[in-house]
């Protein structure tokens, strides 16, 4: 059961119980706690096993995952050929134009168009992710103007307090914490959400489980991620947090997280990710 469902339920429990009288509704009080809590013990296990296929997954069908596929093999040839820093913040419009005038990557069908448009107005809640979603165009730009290249990481941050809270934490934490990932355009968003879900067969719920659905990814408006020199790919796993790196970042104040232990929206426990 998901959140919004388990609310409905109870809302219809507690009207029918006001009706039949005190009594009843006191009972339905008791079968209410018992179904949250329930939910909750179900949901806590569902994040404990994020990256573990769970019952009531939302699961593509064979046509939709074929068409998951192509769309991403052709979002892999724009980035191969605008470059990785350059794919980070590049809009949907331009990732269309590469497409339509290098042979290399080729158009998008109106089938890939379609299924990436569905993908990003679909309802993340249907997921099992509860974040807001604070980018709400498909075809949101980010302005180059706005932005300022991290030397050595590949990464963009915004000017302004993104850009000054790094350098802040880089000052009092040394050179041993450096940026793994800056402001993620949609495009980018859309690469790495359909990666995880091809890897996983389809699987968008146990996908939205690690990675924000494409538009709802504060990378997109300011946030961003860090890690600690010579940790590699563990710096997004649990490793992360038993750094001396995330021990500073709690120390100085820096872990006011997006997504904190057991959060309650649907997303895994993220220390490296610093909220702007």
């Amino acid at each position: 059961m998901n959140r919004r469902t388990f609310l409905k339920s109870i809302c219809s429990l507690s009207a029918s119980a006001w009706l039949c009288g005190f009594s009843s509704y006191a009972g339905a009080q008791e079968i209410a706690r018992a179904a949250k809590e329930k939910d909750l013990k179900d949901y806590l296990h569902r994040m404990a096993n994020f990256d573990k296929p769970q019952p009531g997954d939302l699961i593509l069908n064979k046509k939709e995952l074929t068409l998951l596929k192509s769309s991403l093999r052709r979002l892999r040839r724009v980035q191969r050929t605008v470059g990785f820093g350059n794919f980070c913040v590049l809009s949907f419009d331009d990732a269309l134009k590469f497409a339509r005038n290098y042979s290399s990557i080729g158009r998008f069908t109106k089938q890939e168009l379609a299924f990436l448009d569905k993908t990003f107005h679909f309802d993340a809640h249907d997921y099992g992710f509860f974040g807001d979603k604070p980018v709400d165009k498909l075809t949101a730009a980010i302005s180059r103007k706005e932005l300022i290249k991290i030397p050595r990481t590949g990464n963009f941050l915004y000017r302004g307090e993104p850009h000054k809270k790094y350098l802040k934490i880089r000052k009092e934490l040394g050179r041993k914490v450096y940026l793994t990932s800056g402001v993620r355009g949609v495009v980018k968003q859309f690469i790495l959400f359909l990666a995880k879900a091809e890897s996983n067969g389809g699987n968008l719920s146990l996908a939205s489980r690690s990675l924000a659905p494409p538009g709802y990814s504060y990378h997109g408006v300011g946030d961003f991620d860090v890690g600690e020199k010579g940790l590699g790919a563990a710096n997004f796993s649990a490793r992360f947090a038993e750094t001396e790196t995330c021990v500073k970042l709690r120390e100085h104040g820096y872990l006011q997280l997006r997504y904190p232990e057991n959060n309650l929206l649907g997303v895994r426990f993220e220390p490296w990710h610093i909220k702007v």
